[in-house]
């Protein structure tokens, strides 16, 4: 009977107990739940363990240095790859010569993204920086940038290791900061006499000179000129030839013959409107890019001319759509794509030492389509 008493009172104080340690524990602020933490990320240090190489080779190998053979530099880059590491860009640039970033300068232009001839640049040059390890950044050149000093302060801190100039003309007096060599720069298909910069062009002389020829070569005496931009070099260089090659076939344009387009298809329209209106004798339109030629087009064949027939029309560019206009356009193919790859390439020269002026173009090449025909008087 005792024995069963000491064994209730036991029970009553286990649940006493147990009563007052839930009591204790409801009132403690719940412990924070640990949250699953991911696999470590891979270290320099492990791919040198992995490797049987020092950090300091791996940091080299990373940073393409000259010093590391090509054996050595493949077999940590493989291991790299597949254990997965993650390079710290911003310690890279911090204890490195260099920042493997690219700044890509582009005008102030509404729509400048969305053109076909920057685009073309643009890729290039993307293409080209990310096979050779670069990142690229876009700024653009508005008034705000430039008086401030951005060009300038995007190398002092150290964001870029070199600049690529698109879309210059002789206005852009800054383009004088870059001309001491100081910091690293490349025009992009324009070229200046004023200034001492490295550039990388299409040649606009020579495919103006296949243009002329061919046109003279078909019959055409009287041939219109639709230009725009005579701030920038090449866009002189164009006048220049159609000019000096007219003249030399013994019909030197009248003042009348040439009409600024604005580089844009309602511009190419207006133009030779403007142009048809008080000279009706012209017999072919040369238009300095393949936009303003196709504005050309729309508005001859509004006039109720027949193409090639009664006018014919060239462009200058080849941009993609000048083959699927009606009548599809005779133009000058420009090597935009390869202009870029060439400036990124010779840019990144520059940046690791290069000392001779890169100063290049390369070739373009007349396409004929069914837009040019014989002068309607043959």
């Amino acid at each position: 009977m005792e024995e069963g008493v000491r064994v209730a009172k036991m029970s009553t104080q286990l649940d006493s107990d147990a009563i007052d340690a839930m009591q204790r524990s409801s009132s403690r602020p719940p412990r924070p739940r640990a949250i699953g933490r991911g696999p470590k990320p891979v270290s320099l240090r492990d791919v040198a363990r992995q490797a049987k190489v020092s950090v300091a080779t791996v940091s080299m190998v990373l940073n393409d240095n000259p010093r590391i053979s090509r054996a050595t530099h493949m077999r940590v880059q493989r291991l790299i790859e597949r254990m997965g590491y993650q390079p710290n860009r911003l310690a890279q640039s911090l204890s490195s010569r260099y920042t493997r970033v690219l700044a890509v300068l582009v005008p102030a232009l509404r729509h400048a993204f969305a053109d076909a001839y920057f685009g073309e640049l643009i890729s290039g040059i993307c293409d080209r920086a990310g096979k050779l390890g670069y990142k690229v950044m876009i700024e653009q050149a508005k008034p705000e940038f430039i008086k401030e000093r951005k060009h300038i302060e995007i190398f002092e801190r150290r964001y870029i290791d070199g600049v690529l100039c698109l879309g210059t003309n002789d206005r852009h007096h800054f383009l004088e900061d870059f001309s001491a060599g100081s910091f690293p720069a490349v025009v992009v298909d324009n070229y200046f006499d004023q200034w001492n910069l490295d550039y990388a062009a299409c040649d606009y002389r020579s495919g103006a000179e296949q243009v002329m020829n061919y046109l003279l070569q078909l019959g055409h005496r009287n041939v219109a000129l639709i230009h725009a931009a005579p701030e920038i070099h090449t866009a002189r260089d164009l006048v220049d030839v159609y000019t000096s090659k007219l003249t030399a076939a013994g019909a030197a344009p009248k003042s009348g013959w040439i009409g600024d387009g604005k580089f844009t298809e309602e511009g190419g329209a207006m133009a030779v409107e403007s142009i048809l209106a008080n000279h009706p004798e012209i017999t072919a339109v040369f238009a300095a890019n393949d936009k303003m030629a196709i504005g050309a087009l729309h508005a001859l064949g509004r006039r109720g001319m027949r193409l090639p027939q009664d006018i014919s029309v060239v462009g200058f560019d080849n941009l993609q759509h000048a083959a699927f206009v009606t009548p599809s356009l005779t133009t000058v193919h420009l090597p935009l794509y390869q202009v870029g790859v060439l400036a990124c390439e010779r840019l990144i020269e520059r940046i690791r030492g290069r000392i001779e002026p890169v100063a290049e173009t390369l070739p373009t090449h007349l396409i004929v389509r069914e837009s040019t025909a014989m002068p309607r008087s043959s």
